[in-house]
């Protein structure tokens, strides 16, 4: 019998049926008549006749039909039937697909994101795929070691991106102790690192001293530029607040009855509602805040140079940072560094540590107990809220 060759193979056209090209050994080529050409083996196992399908030409090509004809020969010799061996391949690998660290991991954040802020969800999915996916994303979860999992880590470290690099073994080893638990692994490499990896410096956001602020509180007295972020700074050092926490604030969060603003708990950092005592100078830069926000929900809104509203609904973060770089502070503060300032300050003219870092709105140790302290020391931060907004202006009268 004349075998195939490659040129036989490459012309042979379409007719108006189904027609065959035989090679030998049971192997074959159907071309259909829409011009699909299908390498076929046909062979015989437990005494009954079966069809192997091999795969399509081009991307088989006559060499590689015959090296599988080879193997589906090897398979029953050892009384093996080709087609079952196959399908339990197909079916492995659809089972290793599903048990990837990167189909487990996915599968994890989908459950978990539902109780995060949409920005933290974004940021974890995205540092699972710029440096774990694509380094073991296709790996079966349970067989990913320590050893293989530092690996991928220390190309993080290598950039000098410390601190993410602990954040993605963090999330790593919750994406194992959710694999354990769902049974497709058993155990958290990660859990096996503790000490390999640098530890993160400490860095704490720039922020002026004591002795500078009143430097400052002069510089934006005489703020040229827009009066909407001149007075958004001025709100930030007077209600000390992240500044998120004030460019994303709406006019009904304020009780200006009760001379309160409250912070919802879904905007803050910690999850609890925050409350922020209005002194009559920050009741004072409300009033001149609603003369620009032009009617909006938003204190701060973002407004284009002609007056429109422009598609993202606040004012961006830079908006303020550039105007204190323009000021000439660029490096030695920053939107948060100003709450760095007034603790420093409150502490040292002798209010308690408690009530600052209650109007901080910093970590409780005790949770259960932080669920319903909102207005913990209120009397207390009410004055010292008074205190502060007095001694800022007193730096501007100097």
């Amino acid at each position: 019998m004349t075998q195939l060759s490659d040129a036989k193979v490459r012309n042979a056209k379409p007719e108006a049926k189904a027609y065959k090209l035989t090679d030998g050994e049971g192997l074959f080529l159907q071309v259909m008549p829409n011009g699909s050409k299908y390498w076929r083996m046909k062979y015989r196992y437990a005494g009954k006749e079966k069809l192997l399908a091999i795969g399509v030409y081009p991307h088989i090509t006559l060499s590689q039909a015959r090296a599988k004809r080879a193997e589906a020969k090897a398979l029953l010799s050892q009384n093996k039937d080709p087609s079952l061996v196959k399908q339990e391949e197909k079916q492995e690998r659809h089972a290793r697909a599903h048990n990837s660290f990167e189909a487990v991991a996915r599968e994890w954040h989908s459950k978990k994101s539902v109780a995060w802020d949409e920005k933290n969800a974004w940021i974890i999915m995205r540092r699972l795929e710029t440096d774990i996916f694509p380094k073991i994303g296709n790996r079966p979860i349970s067989d990913i070691t320590a050893p293989e999992l530092l690996r991928v880590l220390r190309v993080i470290e290598a950039r000098g991106a410390h601190e993410v690099a602990h954040r993605n073994a963090q999330v790593c080893g919750q994406i194992f102790r959710y694999a354990i638990v769902i049974g497709k692994a058993e155990r958290d490499p990660a859990a096996d690192l503790k000490g390999a990896l640098t530890t993160p410096q400490q860095t704490h956001f720039a922020h002026l001293h004591a002795e500078e602020l009143p430097a400052f509180m002069h510089a934006l007295q005489h703020y040229h530029g827009d009066p909407l972020t001149r007075l958004g700074l001025l709100m930030l050092i007077h209600t000390m607040v992240r500044t998120t926490e004030l460019r994303e604030a709406r006019w009904e969060e304020f009780l200006l009855d009760k001379a309160e603003w409250r912070i919802p708990a879904h905007r803050m950092k910690m999850k609890e509602t925050h409350i922020v005592p209005l002194t009559p100078q920050v009741l004072s830069l409300l009033e001149q805040i609603r003369n620009y926000s032009n009617g909006t929900d938003y204190l701060f809104p973002n407004i284009n140079k002609q007056g429109a509203k422009k598609k993202n609904d606040v004012m961006s973060n830079n908006t303020m940072l550039f105007a204190i770089y323009r000021m000439g502070y660029k490096g030695k503060t920053t939107g948060h560094g100003f709450r760095s300032t007034a603790s420093t300050i409150l502490n040292e003219h002798g209010f308690r540590a408690d009530v600052i870092e209650r109007q901080l709105a910093h970590a409780e140790r005790n949770k259960i107990r932080a669920a319903y302290n909102h207005a913990e020391y209120m009397k207390e931060r009410k004055e010292m809220m008074q205190w502060w907004s007095n001694h800022l202006d007193e730096m501007i009268a100097l």
